[in-house]
Order: structure tokens, then sequence, then C-alpha cells
């Protein structure tokens, strides 16, 4: 044995062990104004890292003068949100802020939350999916979809998935989250927590079930992202030279 092998030899399976599988990266993009979005968006990190990816969050921001002011705040007036009805009928884009950690990054899979405004991808997140910064995250890249919906959540899901295809994603899976109760009392429901801010048991006399996620909504979230994470760990290539030092 030659003076140093020793320490080679130490050198030599050290890489092998460091080198490793490169962590898998997850981007989740999301726009919010009830916060629903975003409560499913923690619930899906917190499982991607226990799982070991590196995850960012990211929220895009509405910014528009014509519509963002009345989106910074609850209560709000009814109108208000029916005054968005002619834009969402014409697919309006509008101005929004884009955090960085949806500009740029090699991403190993982009996870796109979109709450439903008339049936349809809000403003923001239609913005963000129609800009240059969407196409540099997306291109090439796998990306799954969750939509918030008060109950009718498939337009929103199909126009979802052709506009990021559109930008060179790569379709993986969705998940749907509906609230409590059938079209009407669904429907009043929502609008009693646009005017008070808080779920009540009644709205102008009628009884109303609670709006938003409903219970159970973490689990779902959670299992959505394992599924997604076992996909991730099948297809997430090896780090730049760990395979000659595993052989060597």
């Amino acid at each position: 044995m030659t003076p140093g092998t020793d320490r080679i030899e130490s050198e030599q399976t050290m890489s092998s062990s460091d080198v490793g599988t490169r962590k898998p990266s997850v981007l989740l993009v999301y726009y919010t104004y009830t916060q629903q979005a975003l409560k499913v968006a923690e619930a899906m990190a917190e499982t991607f890292r226990e799982r070991g990816c590196s995850v960012n969050l990211a929220k895009i921001e509405f910014t528009d003068k014509r519509w963002a002011e009345r989106f910074t705040r609850l209560p709000i007036k009814l109108r208000k949100i029916v005054g968005m009805l002619p834009p969402q009928m014409r697919n309006a884009t509008g101005e929004i802020e884009i955090p960085a950690e949806a500009r740029e990054g090699d991403y190993d899979l982009v996870c796109i939350g979109s709450p439903t405004w008339f049936f349809k991808p809000s403003i923001p997140i239609r913005s963000y999916l129609q800009s240059e910064e969407a196409g540099r995250i997306l291109d090439g890249k796998p990306f799954a979809i969750y939509v918030v919906a008060r109950r009718y959540w498939s337009i929103n899901m199909k126009a979802v998935k052709k506009l990021a295809t559109k930008r060179g994603g790569e379709y993986v899976d969705n998940l749907h989250f509906v609230y409590a109760g059938r079209q009407i009392r669904s429907l009043l429901a929502l609008f009693n927590y646009f005017t008070h801010a808080e779920n009540r048991e009644k709205y102008l006399g009628i009884r109303i079930p609670p709006t938003n996620l409903q219970p159970g909504y973490e689990e779902q979230a959670k299992d959505f992202a394992t599924k997604l994470a076992d996909r991730l760990q099948h297809s997430t290539p090896v780090a730049e030279g760990a395979s000659s030092a595993v052989a060597g």
C-alpha cells in the first residue's frame, strides 16, 4: 500500500455519499384573496419538505389599478365582486407583481394554485400564465394544478392546464377543493363571508353552511403532495458525477 492510500479511499467514500441524488425542487405558485389557496400551498409544502424536497412558495400580487384595491381587505361590497364579472367573461389580464421565485428557477415540479372567479382562473393567475416569466419557469417542466372553488371547478382547471401547456409545461395531475352546501346555500354562504368576513349561521334569514375550505382539506392536500413527491423521487436525475463515484 502506498502512502496516502487511506486518505484517498476516505475522500472517495465521502464523494459517493455526499454527491448522491440531487434534492428535488418544487415551486408552489398561487394567488389568493381569502387565503384558501395559501392554506393548501402550505399543507402541500410541509409534505414536500418532509419528503426531502426543496420548496419555494410564490404568491402572485394583484397590482392592476382598475381592480386591485378592492382585493386588499375583507369585508368587501358585493357590487365590487360582481363588477369583476365582465373582465372575467372576456378573459382579461392585468398588472401583477411576480416574486423572484416565480420569475427564474430550474424546478423539477411547478404546482399552480388557482382560485375560481366566475368559473374561470382569477385575473392574477391568468396574467401570470400568459407572461414571459411563466414561460421561463414552465418550459419543459412538469406541472400540477390545484383549484379552489365554491362549486364549479372544471372550467378553471382546464383553462390553467391549457395556458401552462402553451407555455411549454408538461401536465402531470390535478386536485380540486369545493365548499360545503348545494348551489344556492353555498353561494349565500360566500356572499355572507364577503359581507361580514366571517362565517355565520344565517344570511338573509336563511341557514347556511360554513364557506371556504372544508374540514379534511389538509389531508387531501398532503396526500396529493405525497403522490407528486413519489413521482419526483423516480424522475429526479442523479447529480453529475454521482454514478462514477458510486461505481468507483
